[in-house]
């Protein structure tokens, strides 16, 4: 048994079967988007913008017919990229007095992040779409997903299909992003590369590589 189970793979243990067009689609039918949304300092609001920021985000909750899941993923902040910068800077400074402020600054950087836990959070929204036929002997997107005998009308019918689901989720997606916007909040739906991404970091907290931006 302990045999079995080591040679099982992590994929083995999420419940994903593919992300296509930004969308997660399920091992059981079930679809999901992710919105990447932007901090809001809430504690240098005034009493006013604290309470009007608050009644929006009540409504805007109160108003969905669905449910969404808010996570926050917290991680120490990467500084080598900034260090990176400085060093390029520090080459192209032509007099000895600024170099040797750059070479400074950069110590002061490094001596400042080694002493102090800097850690850095994205915030996201998970919107689901579940399909009334659920079930994966059912569900027309689980039936013909990759690795499944399909032939060329079945695969036509999955995408049919997949856009009919896709556009019920995106009417979610957009309800989600203007109640976002009207707390004051900025929302950008994430793409197919940006949501392979996010789960890669997810299962590989080691590896560091470019955070996700709002533009």
């Amino acid at each position: 048994m302990a045999k079995n189970v080591k040679s099982q793979t992590t994929q083995n243990f999420v419940p994903i079967q593919e992300i296509r067009d930004g969308v997660v689609i399920l091992r059981n039918g079930g679809m999901r988007s992710i919105i990447l949304a932007s901090s809001l300092n809430f504690a240098l609001k005034s009493q006013d913008e604290q309470s009007s920021i608050l009644m929006q985000f009540q409504n805007f909750v109160n108003s969905l017919d669905f449910s969404i899941q808010i996570f926050i993923q917290s991680k120490k902040l990467d500084i080598r990229p900034y260090i990176a910068l400085l060093e390029d800077r520090y080459k192209e400074q032509l007099t000895e007095l600024m170099k040797i402020q750059v070479r400074e600054y950069i110590e002061f950087i490094k001596t400042f992040v080694e002493s102090t836990n800097i850690m850095s959070k994205s915030f996201f929204v998970v919107i689901p779409y579940d399909p009334a036929m659920i079930s994966a002997s059912n569900n027309p997107l689980t039936k013909f997903l990759p690795g499944k005998n399909q032939g060329k009308n079945q695969t036509e019918t999955a995408d049919a299909q997949f856009q009919e689901y896709r556009s019920q989720l995106e009417q979610r997606v957009s309800v989600v992003e203007q109640g976002l916007v009207r707390c004051g909040i900025r929302a950008a739906e994430l793409g197919t590369e940006e949501v392979v991404e996010l789960y890669y970091k997810l299962f590989n907290p080691g590896e560091t590589e470019k955070p996700i931006q709002i533009t």
